[in-house]
């Protein structure tokens, strides 16, 4: 960017300028050239555009070009008295309105006026004009009359000068007012008045510093003590505000002068009373505030917005800790159509590791059984009703009424139909426990090792399944099928309710299995489809995405042995294949390899008659590979404003690996029921960096 900087010329010969003067600097005011007699206008383009060379001062705007337009009147700052502030440089208006025009005909975005004084003539009102038409920023001093030193200006308002600048801008212009380095407004800078919406400030208080030729200038006293030059005034304010539009300018060419204004003080930070104010205006120059993205973001190239606050997507427990190496870049739009590289993984959030002890034992179900040979019913309920307060209830944002129908946790019918035929539906349950129960399986319980073949990876409610078994020959033939809600894994942050977000996002799933016994040896294969509308084996992307579900294969194996009427050997594997539905951003290849594993052993009458003992070693579901593929804009050209869209794949394999194994006791005492359970978990929840979670449980139980 080229800053147009109308003032006294600046040193040429100054390094800090090197290779960085425009060739179109010129003397406006006469034929000296734009070698100074003052050095007021090098300090201003030093304060916006000094080099970054380890050397000196750095500019706002250090890569800038600098277009010196020397417009002071001959003669007058050569005849400056020090001890007279009124004496020096004097700017006639024929000079001023060359300078601007000079700066726009040559290409310069942003011109600085760090001038003030009388009202502006019609040659500098129409060349404000034609700048503002031009698209150029002007950004001019308040002056510098806050002491009331002349009786004849209002501090309270910009100067005369500035004032005129501002009503010919057409919204171009930027008063600059000037603070301390504690943010308090200078007591020389003249108030924001009745242009408090056009008003900046930015440090114009001991700015440092004056150079000697391309070095800071050092003073000694009497002392041997070294002193460096500092300067204040609103001339040194305004450089840093036409500086940090020149930023803009440079970084997001895209944006109009109108823009590049609103942007800056909109986003300053606000200083005096709340809002805009008569004293700071719209408050100090904030430029880190003004490059963030503003307003509402969206994907480039599209209408699909992700606003910062939003979570981008929720994975499930079987994904683990996938998303720590998680990347998934693109490139946003903020409201100004300004372009920002952003990861969006970075906002992604992984499901969440309850602990499982607690969900078991503080809520104690009671079990109600009745029926006969040809219709059995069962159901289990929360007794104390205090499913609704446990940890996982607040976690996923359960309604009350969810709460409270949690109460019932399970309900099951079964009926015989025919020696041959069998039938069940259940509340609570999934297919997966009907069709074992109408197989006649007899697995060991445990309070933490899971069974495989009732694992999806990812958390249910609203369960409902239904199942129908036949004898054929030696073989059973079972069909089974279920629908659910999907539950994210972690809280999350989007701008409607989570929960009836969470409740438009259900699975249904059909399966076929079949059972043979071969003597002491039962086995069972089966397959199951299941569909879920919106997730992805139970993760969530955000609305812009646009996904529209997956499709899921799950193959099931079981075995167990039965050496003896008292020992039972078992092992059970469900491997999982899922192909995500293209559509939205969600691209073709976006599959998901997935496993779960048991091996299970079981002892019964080990110390007394009807006692059981039972271990298992088991893996809960874990994706092993794959992910999910995002057609995203990667790049964006401001000379075509069109985004370039490539693949970005988010990976959703977890590094940790869940293993779970545990030592299960129950049997009669005391006249009652006992249990005892010792567990451990390494990587809970498939996170390699959670801590083992191990413990034990005891457990006593008597009807009356």
């Amino acid at each position: 960017m080229t800053i147009g900087i109308v003032d006294t010329g600046i040193d040429t010969s100054n390094t800090e300028f090197a290779g960085r003067i425009s060739s179109a600097s010129a003397d406006v005011a006469g034929n000296r050239g734009v070698t100074p007699d003052d050095d007021h206008g090098t300090q201003v383009a030093l304060t916006a555009a000094a080099a970054r060379n380890n050397s000196g001062v750095v500019g706002i705007a250090y890569q800038a070009t600098v277009m010196a337009l020397r417009a002071d009147s001959p003669g007058t700052c050569a005849t400056k008295v020090a001890s007279d502030p009124k004496s020096g440089c004097s700017f006639g208006d024929p000079a001023i309105a060359a300078g601007i025009d000079r700066a726009v005909q040559n290409g310069a975005k942003v011109i600085n006026l760090s001038l003030g004084g009388d009202p502006p003539d019609s040659n500098v009102r129409a060349a404000i004009g034609r700048a503002a038409t031009s698209g150029v920023v002007v950004v001019v001093s308040a002056g510098n009359d806050g002491d009331a030193s002349k009786p004849s200006i209002d501090p309270n308002n910009p100067d005369p000068f500035a004032q005129g600048l501002q009503a010919a801008g057409n919204g171009n212009v930027i008063i600059a007012g000037s603070v301390d380095s504690t943010g308090t407004i200078s007591t020389f800078s003249n108030r924001a008045g009745s242009f408090a919406n056009s008003f900046l400030t930015a440090l114009g208080d001991r700015v440092c510093c004056v150079y000697d030729g391309s070095s800071i200038k050092i003073t000694t006293d009497s002392s041997g003590q070294r002193f460096q030059t500092v300067v204040s005034g609103t001339s040194f304010s305004a450089p840093q505000i036409a500086g940090a539009a020149a930023l803009l300018r440079q970084a997001f060419p895209n944006l109009t002068a109108v823009q590049v204004v609103d942007l800056l003080l909109r986003t300053a930070r606000d200083a005096g009373a709340a809002g805009t104010d008569s004293t700071y205006g719209r408050g100090i120059l904030d430029i880190t505030n003004a490059f963030a993205p503003q307003g509402t973001t969206s994907l480039a190239g599209t209408t699909a917005q992700v606003p910062l606050g939003d979570t981008t997507a929720v994975t499930s427990a079987a994904m683990g800790d996938a998303l720590q190496q998680a990347q998934l870049s693109t490139v946003l739009l903020d409201g100004y159509q300004r372009a920002y590289r952003m990861d969006l993984a970075q906002s992604a959030r992984g499901a969440q590791v309850p602990g499982r002890l607690a969900a078991q034992l503080t809520s104690p179900m009671q079990s109600i059984a009745t029926g006969t040979d040809r219709l059995a019913l069962a159901f289990s309920v929360d007794g104390r009703g205090r499913v609704s307060a446990m940890p996982w209830v607040s976690q996923l944002r359960l309604t009350q009424g969810d709460a409270e129908s949690a109460r019932v946790l399970a309900a099951r019918v079964v009926a015989r139909l025919s020696p041959k035929a069998q039938f069940g539906f259940a509340y609570g349950q999934s297919a997966d426990g009907l069709v074992a129960q109408l197989q006649g399986h007899d697995e060991p319980a445990f309070l933490i090792a899971g069974s495989p073949t009732d694992d999806f990876g990812f958390l249910r409610t609203r369960q409902s399944s239904f199942a129908v078994r036949r004898q054929l020959g030696a073989w059973g033939l079972t069909l089974g099928a279920d629908r659910s809600d999907v539950l994210t894994g972690a809280p999350v942050q989007w701008g409607q309710s989570v929960v009836e977000r969470r409740r438009a996002d259900s699975a249904m799933r059909f399966g076929l299995a079949l059972d043979r016994r071969f003597g002491a040896v039962t086995t069972s294969l089966g397959a199951s489809w299941l569909s879920e509308d919106r997730t992805i084996l139970g993760a969530r992307l955000h609305d812009a995405f646009g996904a529209t579900g997956a499709d899921s294969l799950f193959l099931d194996a079981g075995l167990a042995w039965h050496p003896s009427s008292q020992w039972r050997l078992g092992a059970s594997w469900r491997e999982g294949l899922t192909r995500a539905r293209i559509g939205g951003l969600v691209a073709g290849g976006s599959n998901l390899v997935s496993n779960a594993w048991a091996l299970d052993a079981r002892r019964l009458d080990v110390f007394e008659p009807g006692d059981s003992l039972a271990f298992r070693l088991s893996q809960p579901l874990r994706v092993t590979n794959g992910g999910v593929n995002l057609m995203l804009p990667l790049a964006y050209s401001y000379a075509t404003l069109s985004a370039t869209d490539g693949i970005e794949r988010l990976g959703l394999s977890p590094t940790g690996r869940e293993l779970d194994a545990e030592l299960a006791w129950r049997g009669p005492l005391l006249a009652g029921t006992g249990s005892a359970s010792l567990f451990l978990r390494r990587d809970p929840g498939h996170y390699a960096n959670l801590p083992d979670d191990k413990g034990i449980a005891l457990s006593w139980t008597r009807r009356f």
